[in-house]
């Protein structure tokens, strides 16, 4: 965002094309951060040159049952001084309820510092009574739920109208958001295919079904195109997941038109509206030299 820290105040203002984004703490319009096994320097190093700009960080899958539990502390400790949700990954928690071991799991996550749990059934089924209930147990031990729709088995994927079904219900059980499953490879599940393509119709039908509710949903895009024709189709604050930490900032320029995906459409609405005419000299253009100052 342009601000008094900005490297670029002083020469122009990009606060109309910046300010098209909400600003944090936000309901809509979150970038949700994937960590596969950053090290805690290298997160350093990402939060101080974007933190501004994540809002929820997911440790993939079963990533933080594998790594030293200070190495974790510290890692959740630098996200709260960001004011950044961190949650492991649904994959770990699908584990834990085959263990049975559902409401141990919700009390370590919010003694270790988590402030949400993701909850899932990418691999596993559940009934839904136990579903809502796993929202109820995250709540009562101070987590934040946020639950995931969808399946990671491009032989099981469920219809557009399954999928929006089950958004609506778990936001009435009191999930706070709900992600879409997209994997971290972007391919053959929930709304693409097994190119990585949307699947335009089944994204239509899906946010028809969904209403105003579609505001709380966290669309998977791990791949910049993908990213590119949500952020063109919904706008700049639409709420984006299992983004690699090293690309955050980057899709951050794509909300706000600073790419060539999405600058075309930003700079035509400009000539369109007259805010813009590339045939005259800006105000601010330096005089032309005189002879004698040549």
């Amino acid at each position: 965002m342009s601000g008094p820290d900005s490297a670029w105040q002083g020469v122009w203002s990009l606060d109309a094309i910046v300010n098209r984004r909400l600003r944090r703490p936000r309901a809509a319009g979150v970038t949700m951060v994937i960590d596969t096994g950053l090290g805690l320097s290298s997160m350093r190093d990402i939060l101080d040159l974007a933190g501004q700009h994540v809002d929820h960080w997911k440790f993939g899958f079963g990533t933080t049952a594998l790594m030293p539990r200070a190495a974790l502390e510290a890692k959740l400790a630098l996200l709260r001084d960001w004011d950044i949700l961190s949650y492991p990954g649904g994959t770990l928690l699908e584990a834990a309820v085959v263990q049975e071991h559902c409401r141990v799991f919700m009390t370590r996550a919010a003694e270790l510092g988590f402030g949400a749990a993701e909850i899932s059934e990418g691999t596993i089924d559940l009934p839904g009574e136990r579903r809502r209930r796993m929202i109820d147990c995250a709540r009562n031990s101070g987590l934040q739920p946020i639950t995931e729709v969808g399946r990671k088995d491009p032989e099981r994927q469920p219809e557009a109208e399954d999928l929006a079904a089950q958004v609506l219900r778990d936001l009435d059980w009191g999930a706070a958001w709900v992600i879409v499953e997209g994997r971290e490879s972007g391919q053959g599940v929930g709304i693409y295919d097994r190119a990585g393509d949307i699947r335009a119709s089944f994204l239509d039908e899906m946010t028809r079904l969904l209403g105003d509710a579609a505001v709380r949903v966290i669309w998977e895009a791990p791949l910049r195109a993908q990213q590119a024709y949500l952020v063109c189709r919904f706008g700049a604050n639409v709420s984006l997941g299992n983004i690699p930490p090293q690309e955050c900032l980057a899709l951050e320029a794509l909300r706000c038109g600073l790419r060539f995906e999405t600058f075309a459409a930003v700079a035509e609405q400009s000539r369109a509206a007259g805010v813009w005419d590339p045939s005259r000299v800006e105000n601010g253009a330096p005089a032309k030299a005189t002879t004698s100052e040549r």
